[in-house]
C-alpha cells in the first residue's frame, strides 16, 4: 500500500450509472462450495516465498522483483490457469529513471511525458503478472472483472535493528497470495460468466506504474471492465471490524458493490478509518479514476511493521488470511456472474487535474 503522502485526496460528484449486483447461481449450488476452499498452509508457503530475503523486497525494477514474477507465473502455470498472453503470463513494463530539476529520482513509464529540465538516467524493465479464467457466456465473456494485488515492495533500505530488507508479507505478499489461490479455486470450479482477470502488478510503491500500463494495454478494452477488486494487506486480523476472519472494503459508500456483496453473503464490512484515505492508496484508484466501480479488499490494522524490514511472512496469521481469501473468491464469482454495480451520487472520484 502507498503511502498517504503520494495519495490523491479529492472527490468528485460525477456519477457513472451501472445496474444492480446480484447473487450468482453458482454460489447456490452447494456442491461448489467444498472447491472454494483454500488452506493456512497454502498460504504461508506463498507468503513465505515471495516475502524471503532471497527476493530482497521485490523493488520494482530489480532482480528481487523478476524473481518474484517468475515465482508467480509459474505457480499459475502449475494451477492450469490461463496465460493471459501468447507469450505466457508476463505483460513487459518499460521504464525509465529520471532525475527532476530537485534532484530526486524516480521511475517514469518510459516514453511518457518528461517535464522540462528532467534528466532520463537509464531504463528499467520490469513485469505484471496476468492470467484469465475465460468467461463462459455468450455476451458477458466479453466483458472483464479484474482481481489484483500488487507484488512489489521497497526493496533494500535503512537498516532497523541490523536487518535492512524490506520484505512486505502483509504489503503485498498477503493479497498477492490471496490471488493466486483465487485463480487456483476458480479454475477447479470452471468459468464464469464474465471473463476474471488475475492482475498482479508491479510498481504499486512507485506511482502505480503497473496498473497504469495495464490500463493503457488492457486484455479486455476499459469500457469492457465492469469492476476492479485488489486485495491488500489481509494477514492480520483488525479488531476495529470484529478481527478474526473480517475485512473491510475502501469506498463502500460510493458504489453498490459492497453492499451487493453483502446481500451475497459476504461478510464485509466499510472500512473503519477513512481519515486515512485508503481508497486512493491502492491500485484501484486508477480504475475508479476512469469510472470503473474499483475497491479494495483489507484488514490492515495499522500494524508498527508496515513499510519496516519487521514485516515479516512470520507475524502473519494465515487461519485469518484463509478466511478471507475465500470471502474474495466467492465475492468475484458474484461480481462474475451478477449485474454490474453502480456509482453512488458523489461517489466516482474526480481524477487529478479534472480528467483533462
Amino acid at each position: 500500500m502507498k503511502s498517504i503522502h503520494n495519495s490523491a485526496l479529492r472527490l468528485g460528484s460525477a456519477a457513472f450509472v451501472l445496474g444492480c449486483l446480484t447473487l450468482s447461481t453458482s454460489l447456490a449450488n452447494p456442491a461448489h462450495a467444498q472447491e472454494l476452499s483454500t488452506s493456512a498452509e497454502a498460504l504461508q508457503r506463498l507468503v513465505s516465498t515471495l516475502a524471503d530475503d532471497s527476493m530482497e523486497g521485490r523493488r520494482t525494477g530489480t532482480e528481487g522483483s523478476a524473481r518474484a514474477a517468475r515465482f508467480i507465473a509459474d505457480e499459475f502455470e502449475a494451477y492450469g490457469v490461463t496465460p493471459a498472453y501468447a507469450s505466457g503470463y508476463m505483460q513487459a513494463v518499460p521504464m525509465s529513471r529520471v532525475r527532476f530539476a530537485n534532484g530526486r529520482e524516480r521511475l517514469v513509464i518510459r516514453g511518457s511525458g518528461i517535464p522540462d529540465g528532467a534528466e532520463i538516467l537509464g531504463d528499467v524493465n520490469d513485469v505484471n503478472v496476468v492470467a484469465v479464467l475465460p468467461g463462459s457466456h455468450p455476451q458477458r465473456r466479453n466483458e472483464a472483472v479484474i482481481l489484483g494485488a500488487h507484488f512489489d515492495h521497497v526493496g533494500i533500505g535503512a537498516p532497523v535493528d541490523g536487518d535492512s530488507i524490506y520484505n512486505g508479507a502483509d504489503d503485498d505478499a498477503s493479497g498477492t497470495a490471496a490471488v493466486m489461490e483465487v485463480a487456483r479455486m476458480l479454475e477447479a470450479l470452471g468459468p464464469q460468466e464474465r471473463t476474471i482477470i488475475y492482475l498482479l502488478t508491479t510498481g504499486e510503491e512507485t506511482g502505480l506504474l503497473g496498473t497504469r500500463y495495464y490500463i493503457d494495454n488492457p486484455v479486455i478494452p476499459m469500457d469492457r471492465t465492469v469492476a476492479d477488486l485488489q486485495v491488500e494487506m489481509i494477514g492480520r486480523p483488525d479488531e476495529a471490524v470484529g478481527g478474526f476472519g473480517k475485512a473491510w472494503l475502501t469506498g463502500f459508500e460510493r458504489t453498490t458493490l459492497g453492499e451487493g456483496l453483502v446481500e451475497g453473503g459476504i461478510d464485509l464490512v466499510p472500512d473503519p478509518r477513512l481519515d486515512q484515505n485508503f481508497f486512493f492508496r491502492s491500485d484501484n484508484i486508477a480504475f475508479a479514476y476512469l469510472g470503473i466501480p474499483a475497491h479494495t479488499i483489507s484488514s490492515f490494522n495499522l500494524h508498527p511493521d508496515y513499510h519496516r524490514p519487521s514485516d515479516e511472512a512470520d507475524r502473519l496469521d494465515y487461519e485469518h488470511m484463509a478466511a478471507v481469501t475465500e470471502a474474495t473468491a466467492r465475492a468475484v464469482i458474484i461480481l462474475a456472474n451478477g449485474d454490474r454495480a453502480e456509482w453512488n451520487e458523489g461517489g466516482q472520484p474526480e481524477p487529478p487535474g479534472g480528467g483533462d
